[in-house]
C-alpha cells in the first residue's frame, strides 16, 4: 500500500548571484526526507511502498513519470480495456515508444518556451513542440477514430504522458502572446484537436485537472525565469527539460 507525503515547497529569495537575471529566485526549499533518500534526483513522482508493518520500504522506491505509470498499471492488473499499457507486446512497445516521444517533443519544449529569455530560442522551442504535436496527430490518424491513442475511449500511457501538458498550453498566450497559441486550425493538427476535445471531456480526466487560474499563477515562476528547480536550471543552461543532470542542475 501507499500513502501521500507532501514532498515539495517553494520559497522566494533574493537573486544575490544574478543566476536568474530577474532579481529574485523561487527555490524548492524543502523536500521530504523520504524523497531525498529514495530518489537520487529528489524529484516527483516517487513511489515508496509500505511493508507489511506499514513502514516505508525506501529500497524499493520507483520514480520517473513514465516508469511509475507502467509500475502502477502492472500493480493494478486491470482488465484489458482498463489497462494503460496493453498486454499485447506490439501495442505495449508502440505505446511506450510514443509516450517517450511526446515527453521529449511535446513536454520538454514547454519549459523552453517559458524559461528561456531569448525570443528566438523561445520560438524555436515552440516550433519543436508544435512539430511534436503534428507527429502525434499523424500517428493517431492511423488508429481509426482518433479519440485516443489506441482508439475509442481507452486511455493509454501515451495519452497520459501528453494530457497534462496539452492541458497547460493555454498559458502560452498569457505569458508569451498570440503567436504562441497552438494552431489548432492547421490541417496537420485536426486529429490532435479531436483527440484533445475527446480526452478532456472524459470524467475520469476532468476530475484530475488543476484550476486554470491557480496553475497560471504557479507557472509564472517559470515564465519570468525566476524558478530554481532542477528542470528550470537545466533549461537555463541550454539543454532540454528531460536532460537534467544532478551534479549540474542542483540548487
Amino acid at each position: 500500500s501507499y500513502e501521500w507525503v507532501e514532498a515539495l515547497g517553494w520559497e522566494q529569495r533574493n537573486d544575490k548571484n544574478n543566476v536568474t537575471g530577474t532579481g529574485k529566485e523561487w527555490w524548492y526549499h524543502w523536500k521530504a526526507d523520504e524523497l531525498t533518500r529514495s530518489n537520487p534526483s529528489g524529484l516527483v513522482p516517487t513511489l515508496i511502498p509500505l511493508d507489511e508493518e506499514g513502514k516505508p520500504n525506501e529500497e524499493k522506491s520507483v520514480y520517473e513519470s513514465l516508469i511509475t505509470i507502467d509500475y502502477i498499471d502492472a500493480l493494478a492488473n486491470a482488465e484489458e480495456q482498463q489497462r494503460l499499457v496493453p498486454s499485447d507486446p506490439y501495442l505495449a512497445a508502440k505505446c511506450r515508444y510514443w509516450a517517450d516521444k511526446v515527453n521529449r517533443e511535446c513536454c520538454s519544449p514547454y519549459y523552453g518556451v517559458l524559461v528561456r529569455t531569448d525570443e528566438e530560442e523561445r520560438m524555436e522551442n515552440f516550433n519543436k513542440l508544435v512539430s511534436g504535436l503534428k507527429a502525434f496527430s499523424r500517428e493517431i490518424e492511423k488508429n481509426g477514430d482518433g479519440k485516443t491513442f489506441l482508439g475509442g475511449d481507452r486511455l493509454s500511457n501515451t495519452d497520459i504522458s501528453l494530457m497534462p501538458w496539452a492541458f497547460r498550453y493555454y498559458i502560452f498566450e498569457h505569458y508569451r502572446g498570440e503567436e504562441y497559441v497552438i494552431p489548432y486550425d492547421e490541417p496537420e493538427l485536426h486529429a490532435y484537436k479531436e483527440w484533445f476535445d475527446n480526452v478532456f471531456s472524459l470524467e475520469s480526466v476532468k476530475r484530475t485537472l488543476p484550476d486554470k487560474d491557480r496553475y497560471l499563477e504557479h507557472i509564472g515562476k517559470y515564465a519570468d525565469s525566476s524558478a530554481r528547480s532542477k528542470v528550470a536550471n537545466a533549461v537555463r543552461r541550454g539543454v532540454s527539460a528531460h536532460e537534467i543532470e544532478d551534479d549540474k542542475d542542483t540548487y
